[in-house]
Formats: C-alpha cells, structure tokens, sequence
C-alpha cells in the first residue's frame, strides 16, 4: 500500500495506479481504481464534486496515505519522486499574499530546482515581469495562477499533477498555458489534470464517479 518504485514497468509507463482505495473520514471516495500514465500523455480526471479528484491527486503526490492499493513510478525511488520528479499545483496557489510576486517567484522556483535562466524564462513566457513589484495580494486571480504555474515552467520536472488549473483563467491565458502544456507533453512529459472543461490540449478521460 503506497507510493512504490517499479522498474518492471518498462519506458512505456511513467506512473501506474493499481486498485487504489481513498477515503475521507468514513466515507469511501473510490475503491479499486487502476490506471497507467505514459510519458507523453495527458489525462483528464473528472467527476462529480467530491467524487475524490483532488484527493487522489494528493495521494499520487504523497500528501495522503491510500486505504489500499499502490503507486508505482518507473525507477524512481518514492522520495525521489515526490521530491524531483511531481509538479503539484492545487486549487489554492498556495503564494504568500504578503510577499512581492519577485520573491514569491524566486523562493517557488528555487525551491523547485529553477536557476536564474529558468526564473527569467518562465516570468517572460507567463509575462510577470510587470506584476514583480507588486505585493501577492494586488494581484488578480488569473495573474495569481500565472505565478503560481511559473514554477512548472522554471524547473522542468516529468509528471504535471494539476487541479482545476485553468479555473480563474480568461480565453488567452487558457490557450497560452495550453501551449505550454503541449510543449511538456512533446518532451516527455505526462499530465494528469482534474477538470471540469476539457484541456486545451488532446488528453484521455478518467471519471473516478459521480460523488455525493
């Protein structure tokens, strides 16, 4: 039960979810789900309001234990994992509302693994550079989430764990960051993204249930 390494699973997989079981309080959210992610590959998790999207998000990045079942990353110890090799940007953007975007992008991104190349690209990719002397909490919900997804940007990293990314997002800035996301797939890289619209790149479906 757990987070696992399995080099057993050849170049074909980066991630696979088996008979996983996740609950809340008392209440099962899902039982038995099993699903593979392949480099290159994004999957669109939907489901009801509290069918268990982000709580299995949170599980595949360690946050919580499952009930049961397993998690398996090709040769990847877990800690390795959870620490180089997951993004995770929840709903919330998890930024400090006191700081300047400037040192909220820095401390994010470095902690991250970004360098100073890395910062500069993804503030001018996301165009942050006029919001930087600005504290967190002048800035607006979109602008937020743009400085919350530099450090995706910054410090590269294989599996995208995204919870309603583009929720406070207008059109341009969905397409933008879509364009991003498809950058990260055709180097490699996986996404899994629960949504309640669908990506703007082409992405498998996952309905773990209808919730309650």
């Amino acid at each position: 039960m757990g987070i696992e390494r399995g080099s057993q699973l050849g170049g074909s997989r980066m991630i696979s979810v088996s008979a996983l079981t996740v609950s809340r309080g008392e209440r099962v959210l899902f039982r038995d789900l099993s699903f593979d992610i392949a480099p290159g590959e994004a999957v669109a998790l939907t489901g009801a309001n509290g069918a268990g999207k982000t709580s299995l998000l949170r599980a595949l990045a360690g946050f919580i234990r499952p009930d049961a079942g397993a998690v398996v990353f090709v040769d990847v110890e877990p800690a390795a994992a959870r620490a180089n090799h997951i993004h995770w940007l929840g709903h919330l953007d998890g930024l400090k509302g006191g700081r300047r975007a400037r040192e909220e992008l820095d401390f994010q991104a470095r902690w991250a693994g970004a360098n100073d190349d890395g910062i500069a690209a993804a503030a001018d990719v996301l165009a942050l550079e006029p919001l930087l002397d600005l504290e967190v909490r002048q800035l607006s919900a979109g602008q937020r989430r743009r400085l919350a997804f530099a450090r995706l940007v910054a410090a590269p990293r294989p599996l995208w764990l995204l919870d309603e990314p583009f929720a406070p997002l207008d059109a341009r800035w969905r397409a933008a960051l879509g364009l991003l996301m498809q950058a990260h797939l055709d180097k490699g890289g996986a996404i899994l993204a629960a949504v309640h619209d669908p990506l703007p790149v082409a992405a498998r479906a996952l309905d773990i249930g209808a919730g309650r």
